[in-house]
């Protein structure tokens, strides 16, 4: 079966995911969707200081947001600020220093901007990572899960106060279509189990945004979730994780301005907002979050067990606030909603 969901996967990709492919979907854009301000709106971005998260906050700076850089390199998101403010003219763009692989660190930056912002219209869960050997971050969580997953959930999870008193509040998280892959694993969140693959890894975390952009979008009816491939794009995180892929593809790959597209029109179009929350999109379109016979859907029970592990893990990382550990987190039970 995985044999067959991985052929299916690069069949539709080179054909879809390709530069050719968003060349062919963006001849039915519509351009007058983008033709909009958004002064006064305020958008977080994580990993905005390169690839599509830099290209994303290029656009919106340019349309008038106000840009929040979430970025773990304080000296390389002062380098992307400076290419952003000079391309768009706009000053309203601050740099936030945090690690998404730092679960505690995500969670005391997220509830310090709730103190400080009186609001915020758009989170953009961009930031990710592919480690290909199994590593722990300093809180016991495998380093692509506690960025990929962990971290944009507490992320997401402890600003929707904030973005439920917002006005057309919503949040976009850019996933992959290698998630088409994957199945969810509830057993194995931590890739504990087998041999480990980076870039399999990779999908199975990217399954995972799926299925609890899903999940928030039906728990929190005020704001509009998305969550999007943005196809084969040629950015620093492909040639560094994928070096032989990003060869292969060469000049077929997506710019990175392609690649944002669909997170920009997300973030910023009026019609996006009218869509279905927590559909996944590709090419400014709702796709299927599953590729067919693939056997890849989740029952019920699978879907909450996997969202009661990430709550009690949360809440590990928020009874431990203050606390020195030197040790993985021991969760206690969750008590999230």
């Amino acid at each position: 079966m995985s044999l067959y969901r991985n052929t299916v996967w690069f069949l539709n990709g080179i054909h879809q995911y390709t530069r050719k492919g968003y060349a062919a979907a963006s001849s039915d854009f519509e351009p007058k969707d983008l033709e909009i301000s958004v002064v006064g709106r305020s958008f977080m971005i994580t990993g905005a200081n390169s690839g599509i998260g830099k290209a994303t906050a290029i656009a919106i700076a340019k349309k008038g947001g106000t840009v929040h850089m979430v970025c773990r390199n304080k000296e390389r998101a002062e380098e992307a600020r400076s290419d952003i403010v000079s391309e768009s003219g706009n000053m309203e763009v601050h740099i936030h220093t945090v690690d998404m692989s730092q679960t505690r660190k995500v969670w005391e930056f997220a509830e310090a901007f709730k103190k400080q912002y009186p609001s915020l219209n758009v989170l953009i869960n961009n930031a990710g990572c592919m480690v290909q050997k199994r590593e722990l971050n300093e809180e016991g969580l495998e380093k692509n899960f506690a960025t990929n997953t962990m971290g944009m959930f507490i992320l997401t999870q402890t600003l929707i106060p904030l973005l439920q008193k917002s006005r057309d509040p919503r949040v976009i998280t850019v996933s992959s279509g290698g998630m088409l892959v994957q199945k969810l694993r509830v057993d194995d969140l931590q890739s504990e189990k087998g041999y480990f693959d980076g870039v399999m890894v990779y999908a199975q975390n990217k399954r995972q945004q799926v299925v609890l952009t899903q999940h928030w979008a039906k728990v929190n009816p005020v704001i509009h979730f998305s969550v999007m491939h943005p196809g084969w794009a040629d950015t620093p995180a492909v040639s560094t994780s994928m070096p032989q892929f990003h060869h292969m593809m060469g000049e077929r790959l997506r710019t990175v301005q392609q690649g944002a597209d669909t997170v920009v029109w997300l973030a910023l179009s009026r019609v996006a907002a009218r869509t279905r929350s927590g559909q996944f999109f590709q090419d400014r379109e709702p796709v299927p979050d599953h590729l067919p016979l693939a056997w890849t859907h989740s029952s019920a029970e699978e879907i909450q067990t996997f969202i009661t592990q990430l709550e009690t893990l949360a809440q590990a990382v928020e009874s431990q606030h203050g606390v020195d550990l030197n040790g993985p987190l021991v969760p206690p039970r969750p008590h999230f909603v």
